[in-house]
């Protein structure tokens, strides 16, 4: 599910608790929208400027806990999230946890906030900060566990950035969260490559960046076929794609690049 059609919504109470960069971009969206929004984070310097737009700065995350129903957490990591949330009084809490984690250690903090008597919702930020509250940015959020806490709350949750609920099971927002940052990860390593292959070559740089980021964009669309499990339709004998592979090693080696993103790569393929 997709939404991101709430821009303009019924003034509704929450609590940030983390102001990261993007503990403040989303306070800034939601405090443009009229929201009446507590804050708490473990360096108070940063709240200065959220202060002086409207935000309520609460001296505790226990405190900033009290101050509303909707509890909004954005923090380093889980850890991060069970220590801040040690003190406080979580009965009657809807607790949505926008911080990256584990499937797991999702699955494991919605037992530990229903166990102290809240709701639990989690959420994979699919954005980086400047594309929060910019609609035409494309940036969304995952989310999974409790479908009637999302219910309760998608408009507020919409205003930042457009929503997507991917299941009842709560480690499912985190496992799509992290499936493509994988992906993400392992393009960029991609790109690093090349980009090391052509560096003493005497190739334009600029050019030969304009030609990787157009190749990339063309081959974009043939990903979607892994989610679908093995390519049978590949074209390609294992003769052919084991000679293209050796070919890429050698090469890489010929040009004094690191050939470990290529091995592992190389072996990941053969074995779908």
């Amino acid at each position: 599910m997709s939404d991101n059609t709430f821009a303009s919504t019924r003034p509704a109470p929450l609590t940030l608790l983390g102001l990261g960069a993007m503990g403040v971009a989303l306070a800034r969206t939601w405090l443009a929208a009229g929201h009446p929004l507590t804050v708490w984070n473990r360096s108070p310097g940063r709240s200065a400027e959220l202060a002086a737009a409207g935000a309520r700065v609460a001296a505790t995350a226990a405190e900033a806990v009290a101050a509303s129903p909707l509890v909004v957490a954005c923090l380093l990591d889980d850890a991060s999230v069970r220590e801040a949330l040690a003190e406080a009084d979580l009965t009657g809490k809807d607790l949505v946890d926008l911080t990256t984690s584990t499937p797991a250690e999702s699955r494991t903090r919605a037992a530990w906030a229903n166990e102290r008597g809240a709701r639990f919702l989690d959420g994979g930020i699919m954005a980086v900060p400047p594309m929060i509250g910019v609609p035409e940015a494309g940036g969304y959020v995952f989310y999974s566990g409790s479908r009637e806490v999302f219910d309760a709350h998608r408009e507020v949750l919409a205003v930042p950035a457009a929503t997507r609920y991917v299941g009842a099971d709560p480690g499912f927002a985190a496992l799509h969260d992290v499936a493509l940052l994988s992906a993400m990860t392992a393009m960029l390593a991609g790109a690093r490559h090349a980009a090391a292959l052509v560096e003493n070559a005497g190739i334009d740089r600029k050019e030969f960046g304009a030609l990787l980021a157009g190749w990339l964009t063309a081959m974009a669309p043939a990903t979607a076929a892994y989610a679908g499990g093995p390519v049978a339709e590949d074209p390609t004998s294992p003769a052919v794609a084991a000679a293209g592979d050796a070919a890429l090693l050698r090469t890489a080696q010929e040009q004094g690049v690191d050939t470990a993103l290529l091995i592992a790569s190389a072996g990941s393929v053969s074995g779908m």
